[in-house]
């Protein structure tokens, strides 16, 4: 059996590893497709994690994971990369009774051949219905994220939204937008690769910021007025600084980003102040969320996974490029950490 691993700061490699059995609470599942999280498990991946005070080594030797998946665990010289599975469950537990052998789920977990989950009491644990989409089952995760960073933006029929950032996240938050009824929605990315995603499922224009005013440009795009809702999802200090300059007096700045500390020269006047922005941090696994009780992280969840799985939310572009399991470690390398521009969220078959 094999999994993907970094053995060291900024390299993948698929090891062999012995399974175990099952516990009474748990199933054991035979995963078919899988996807790694590009955002904050590429920063882990290169050892300059917000979370350790310093590189990897020699803390990375010692890596505790903060996934809730018991597979991910504690491990010494390696650091299981992977988000999301999709497959077969093989086995079961003797207390398990909501899954049974051949069910096909979905499940937050690390890139291997089988992955273990808990089974009772997770709902995190999804099944999959007849005739479902597996690209839209992997984008489950930053499903959630999208979905919390436009609830919080407060969009509504009519508005006019900005998604800054078209990955996974921002893609979807694109989708959802424009379901929502805005009446102008603009995609912000310096990739036309992703652009040209965006405006296929929903953007009603899109902008590279390497090259365009972007505030300028939105401010020209809604009669001056500038965006209801700035969703931003890239965490880069130049794209706050344009969304404070295109968002409308009054307006609500998403921000969905884990952003690292910004350069000296970050200004928080000027339109700062004379548009007098809303930010707020979304975040869809911080609980309590600004509509608590109402809305809670298995709320979330369980609207994220309906509309993934009845075709709803439409991922399919953003699953690109799928590479078979034997060359995802270079794959790994290459369209997650080296090339990025080059992949949206990558899959992987097995």
């Amino acid at each position: 059996m094999k999994k993907l691993v970094a053995t060291a700061p900024r390299v993948a490699e698929l090891v062999e590893y012995h399974d175990r059995e099952v516990v009474e609470d748990e199933v054991k599942i035979k995963v078919q497709f899988a996807s790694p999280k590009h955002g904050t498990e590429v920063v882990d991946f290169r050892g300059i994690s917000p979370f350790i005070d310093e590189e990897f080594s020699p803390e990375w030797n010692l890596f505790v994971s903060r996934e809730t998946n018991s597979a991910r665990g504690i491990v010494f010289g390696e650091f299981q990369l992977g988000n999301m599975v999709v497959g077969e469950v093989v086995e079961c537990g003797s207390k398990v009774t909501e899954y049974a052998l051949g069910d096909i789920v979905c499940s937050y977990g690390p890139i291997m051949e089988t992955v273990i989950v808990k089974a009772v009491d997770n709902y995190k644990l999804r099944k999959l219905p007849k005739g479902a989409n597996w690209k839209n089952a992997v984008c489950y995760d930053p499903a959630q994220f999208a979905m919390s960073g436009v609830r919080d933006a407060h969009v509504r029929a009519g508005d006019y939204v900005v998604v800054v950032g078209l990955g996974a996240i921002g893609q979807i938050a694109i989708q959802l937008a424009k379901k929502a009824g805005a009446s102008v929605v603009i995609g912000v990315d310096p990739l036309s690769h992703r652009r040209e995603i965006a405006e296929k499922h929903g953007a009603d224009a899109t902008f590279d910021p390497i090259t365009t005013d972007v505030g300028l440009e939105v401010k020209r795009l809604t009669g001056k007025l500038g965006a209801d809702s700035i969703i931003e999802t890239s965490g880069n200090a130049a794209a706050l600084q344009a969304a404070l300059r295109g968002i409308a007096y009054g307006g609500t700045i998403s921000y969905v980003a884990f952003a690292k500390p910004f350069p000296e020269g970050f200004n928080l006047g000027r339109e700062a102040h004379f548009n007098n922005a809303k930010i707020v941090f979304s975040r869809a696994a911080s609980e309590p969320n600004p509509d608590y009780p109402r809305w809670d992280r298995k709320r979330i969840e369980e609207t994220c996974w309906e509309l993934l799985m009845n075709g709803y939310l439409d991922c399919t572009d953003i699953i690109d490029p799928v590479v078979p399991f034997a060359d995802s470690a270079e794959s790994y390398m290459k369209y997650v950490d080296q090339q990025p521009d080059l992949s949206i969220k990558m899959g992987i078959t097995l």
